[in-house]
């Protein structure tokens, strides 16, 4: 494998990243433009080293990327099934997950803290495994088995056979709704950071590398991002996107919270420094006018609104 290739994307990267770093839409489509660039490079590298895929699979993302929400920087979260359940086929797709993992890094991706990544067995299995998996997380039903849950529920199929992934994920709404756990899921995503003080000011971190910034990941695209999930594995909701599952749900008020939504996307990368994968998630208070500051403090009033309606009507449902 010639690195230089991994490193040309790169290069394509820095190329045509400046266009596009105030435009959520072009912005995220060049992410996957880079994601697929990266994927047919891994694929050649494997098919190389070790033939054609023995079976059929789905390579898909999760996180910010299985939403369409990234920023400017974005870490790794992925994870492949296939359909053949054999130990060879196994071996196959984790080394296919461990080259795209290295080809994504190379391209500017950083590795996931919690290795979710496709080169973690933990994230690539067979179709049969999933489904063991899946029921195993909802049968213990701890924090951390819903939280992967929860992060599974997010994936998108970005590459091969996307009804395993389609399957595998009306599975878990299905085994959500036979377990009874949607209460239980809301209780997981119950906790966010404040963003707003008694006296109505915008909460700033007060010390560290980000002091007197805004933590929006926290305070702001929490409450939107889970509220929009809970409702759509109510509803049986294939989107993973917040705007689209916002778009889809019968819930009043969504073309307020869907403007807020989108006022936010677009407030982190215009404000942001995103000198770096952390920095992006960060809004300098300093940098914003009055409108803008009051306008911020709608975005998060709103998606703690939101956030609230969700719980009462999941709780209310039992």
């Amino acid at each position: 494998m010639n690195d230089n290739t991994y490193s040309a994307i790169a290069e394509y990267r820095r190329f045509h990243m400046k266009p596009v770093v105030h435009d959520h839409f072009k912005l995220n489509e060049l992410h996957d433009n880079m994601i697929k660039q990266v994927l047919e490079i891994s694929l050649k590298e494997v098919l190389a080293r070790y033939g054609p895929p023995p079976s059929t699979f789905s390579f898909f993302v999760m996180g910010s990327a299985g939403r369409f929400e990234q920023s400017v920087w974005s870490d790794q979260d992925h994870g492949i099934v296939y359909l053949d359940p054999t130990t060879e086929a196994k071996a196959y797709f984790l080394s296919l997950g461990k080259e795209i993992s290295k080809g994504l890094y190379q391209v500017g991706y950083p590795y996931c803290d919690g290795g979710v990544m496709s080169g973690n067995p933990f994230w690539c299995k067979s179709h049969s495994e999933w489904e063991k998996q899946i029921k195993n997380w909802a049968l213990e039903a701890s924090w951390e088995s819903l939280r992967y849950l929860l992060i599974f529920i997010d994936g998108r199929s970005f590459y091969g056979k996307h009804q395993l992934l389609e399957q595998l994920k009306t599975f878990v709404y299905q085994t959500v709704q036979t377990e009874q756990l949607l209460s239980r899921m809301s209780n997981n995503t119950l906790h966010f950071k404040k963003g707003i003080g008694v006296l109505g000011q915008l909460l700033v971190e007060t010390h560290g590398v980000h002091t007197g910034s805004l933590n929006i990941k926290e305070t702001a695209l929490f409450p939107y991002v889970n509220a929009a999930r809970l409702l759509a594995v109510k509803e049986n909701l294939q989107e993973t996107s917040t705007l689209l599952r916002l778009d889809k749900l019968q819930i009043h008020d969504k073309d307020l919270y869907t403007n807020m939504f989108l006022k936010l996307l677009n407030y982190r990368l215009l404000f942001a420094s995103h000198t770096d994968y952390d920095s992006g998630h960060y809004l300098p208070v300093d940098n914003l006018t009055k409108e803008q500051k009051n306008e911020m403090k709608d975005i998060i009033k709103n998606g703690v609104t939101l956030h609230q309606t969700v719980r009462k009507l999941i709780e209310k449902e039992g």
